[in-house]
């Protein structure tokens, strides 16, 4: 989200309101012929979204116009079709545009639909969290993630190592081991580059060390506690410790995953879902090493990380016709909650893709037990998923303080200003654009 004040003046003077519909829904049904459902996605698995479109089509008699585009393009492109009022029934949402969409009217609540709001009780409570806005549930989710901890288990044992860090403090003295005995010239990998990425890495060293960037009232509490002690440990990392490289603050995501899948460094913080990746043998050096452990603890923490996830939204357009809103919550629930009694959309998209799920009962069938086995540690997996919590940074201004924020770690990282400096800069520019808006 990259929007601005005009931006924001835009989004109030153009919202729409969404229409309720308060028709109980039931399940999955052969409907009458009616009008097209218009559903929109970026271009991921495509060919998985087309196979369970037509098996949903045949199931229902309902006919869907899916469209997509590519991840890159969506989010402007899907901003300048709501605003000229394009036929849009249902779409993929991240859940970093909530707050946006829902004000400006793009976006209706689903709660009133219990066929769909069923499903809230089996999804991990991050992703139930993730799709609230001003006390609305707005979606159903289909996918999720989150950050991991990732070490590599052949330098740890060629640094006589036991068994990977629980804490911080650990991290900090087993990458002092591994340096010292000419394994990895920087053991910790951790991308701070200004991307997208950055605000999951960020959260997951914040969470981790028992703080929050904002409270419960949407108040800055970044500037001390945990978020202070996340970015001293990463200052000492980089001047103290030196184990973690200075040229960090210019690496992205993809970057730091091929110098891990190389075998550069012991300890990284990577997506969990490239764990795929990294024990993949044609795209990784060091295919079955990489290792998932517990986010470590930082003092007074936990081992709590971040997550994120992508859900399907309801426009008012679908909302605004009881028929066309019942075959939309019929298209919803077969692709986020069950379709013939299965989770079946989640299971087609972990198995091809690799894309995760926020369904916990999952972590119990056999069929994703086996497709897990492949790179990761299934009950491990499932364990630090419920420990993941939301962005709480989550905001209509999210965008314009993200720039400011993502800047000032790192010049403390740098060594230009102090933690202290470094938070009290953020702190002040998120409590400005909540007063602006």
């Amino acid at each position: 989200m990259t929007g601005n004040l005009s931006r924001r003046s835009f989004l109030k003077s153009t919202a729409a309101v969404g229409l309720g519909c308060a028709a109980e829904l039931g399940g999955i049904a052969r409907a009458p012929a009616v009008e097209t459902i218009n559903f929109a996605t970026w271009s991921a698995a495509v060919d998985t979204v087309k196979s369970h479109l037509a098996a949903f089509e045949a199931k229902t008699g309902i006919k869907v116009n899916y469209s997509n585009l590519p991840w890159a393009q969506y989010r402007e492109t899907m901003i300048t079709k709501f605003v000229g009022n394009a036929p849009i029934d249902t779409l993929w949402v991240s859940d970093s545009w909530l707050p946006e969409w829902a004000d400006a009217g793009w976006l209706v609540p689903i709660d009133q639909y219990k066929t769909l709001t069923a499903y809230n009780a089996d999804a991990s409570d991050f992703c139930n969290q993730s799709m609230i806005y001003k006390g609305r549930q707005y979606g159903l989710t289909y996918y999720t993630d989150y950050m991991g901890f990732i070490y590599d288990n052949e330098l740890l044992q060629k640094a006589g190592i036991a068994s990977p860090p629980t804490t911080w403090a650990e991290v900090a003295d087993q990458a002092k081991t591994v340096k010292s005995k000419g394994l990895s010239e920087w053991p910790v990998l951790i991308s701070l580059a200004q991307e997208t990425w950055l605000i999951e890495f960020l959260s997951a060293m914040v969470f981790s060390h028992g703080g929050r960037f904002v409270d419960d009232n949407g108040n800055a509490v970044m500037q001390d506690g945990g978020a202070l002690s996340a970015l001293r440990w990463l200052v000492d990392a980089v001047h103290k410790h030196k184990i973690l490289s200075p040229s960090c603050v210019e690496t992205g995501e993809l970057a730091g995953l091929k110098t891990f899948s190389s075998g550069q460094h012991a300890f990284g913080l990577i997506p969990k879902y490239r764990l795929r990746t990294l024990n993949d043998p044609s795209q990784s050096q060091i295919a079955g090493r990489a290792m998932l452990a517990l986010m470590p603890q930082g003092e007074g923490g936990s081992h709590a990380t971040v997550g994120w996830m992508r859900f399907y939204g309801m426009t008012p357009r679908a909302q605004a016709d009881t028929t066309r809103a019942e075959n939309t919550v019929k298209l919803i629930e077969w692709f986020g909650g069950k379709a013939d009694g299965e989770y079946r959309f989640q299971k087609l998209l972990l198995k091809d893709v690799g894309a995760a799920f926020g369904v916990k009962s999952l972590f119990n069938d056999p069929e994703m037990r086996e497709a897990y086995k492949a790179y990761g540690d299934v009950d491990l997996i499932g364990k630090q998923q419920a420990l993941a919590r939301k962005k709480d940074v989550i905001s209509p201004w999210f965008g314009e303080w993200n720039d400011v924020n993502g800047a000032s770690w790192q010049q403390a990282v740098l060594g230009k200003v102090t933690p202290e400096q470094a938070l009290k800069t953020s702190a002040a520019k998120w409590a400005e654009l909540k007063k602006q808006s």
